[in-house]
């Protein structure tokens, strides 16, 4: 099968515990790149947590896609146009903002190069801002200050506290929101409709690709849909079981230069 694309989630995925490239797989997606294949970075991270990934992949002289907030914020990594964003209104925004007040969890939401949290010390404010270079803002509620349409409401709480309370956070807005876990400790809330396999669809209709000729590697939950798009559908080997049961190969772990592994398994380089 001849590949023209090759999409990547980047924490667990393309990136390894110490939230690096590792050599090997970097010198695998250039190797890619350079026969003509397109890269897309498919993340939750916001866009400017994106940037510094794209330079260090060359993308923006191979004509690479950026999609962010899960699909959310869709760009050229060459010239920075926004091909396509979604973002959640105000209105409805502090809407899950308040609903979420009543839960020991720590709500977020980006824009920018701005993390706005209700405390600087909330539970992950530190590693979301430093993974993607954006500076902590404490704002108090976030429903009180919110100006702005984030695409997207990202809520940390650890594992245990995010399953007990799911339910509850989630259930009053099932009809206008997708909510899908990203971490054992995230949560993250787009509008309905919006998943990284939406969007990578309409790159593929505008590129001319083939849902065959697409290879796509992830993680995690909000993965899942892309995943399944994908002609190749690849889980890491630290991915989750709901996506490893749902994905077509699984490979080595992020840790050990798993897409480089399935780029060679498949000839694509």
């Amino acid at each position: 099968m001849s590949y023209k694309m090759i999409v990547l989630d980047i924490d667990g995925t393309l990136t390894n515990d110490e939230k690096k490239i590792t050599p090997k797989t970097l010198d695998a997606l250039k190797k890619a790149q350079e026969r003509g294949i397109i890269l897309v970075l498919a993340s939750g991270r916001p866009v400017a947590g994106l940037d510094l990934l794209k330079q260090e992949l060359e993308m923006d002289t191979h004509h690479g896609v950026l999609l962010a907030y899960n699909g959310g914020k869709v760009l050229d990594a060459q010239n920075g146009k926004v091909l396509y964003e979604k973002a959640i209104s105000q209105e409805r925004a502090k809407a899950v903002l308040r609903h979420l007040e009543q839960f020991p969890v720590s709500p977020m939401v980006m824009n920018g190069k701005f993390l706005y949290v209700p405390k600087k010390d909330g539970y992950k404010a530190d590693y979301e801002s430093s993974i993607n270079g954006l500076e902590i803002v404490e704002v108090g509620l976030l429903s009180e200050f919110l100006n702005f349409n984030p695409v997207k409401i990202l809520t940390a709480a650890p594992n245990e506290v995010l399953l007990e309370h799911m339910e509850k956070m989630t259930e009053p807005f099932q009809k206008e929101f997708a909510f899908v876990m990203s971490a054992p400790f995230y949560l993250e809330c787009n509008l309905k409709g919006i998943t990284k396999a939406v969007s990578l669809d309409m790159v593929c209709k505008e590129l001319g690709i083939a849902q065959s000729e697409v290879i796509a590697f992830g993680d995690a939950q909000n993965d899942m849909s892309m995943v399944e798009y994908a002609g190749l559908g690849v889980a890491m080997g630290n991915a989750c079981e709901e996506l490893k049961t749902i994905a077509n190969d699984v490979t080595l772990s992020n840790n050990e230069d798993g897409i480089a592994a399935t780029l060679e398994k498949y000839a694509v380089i």
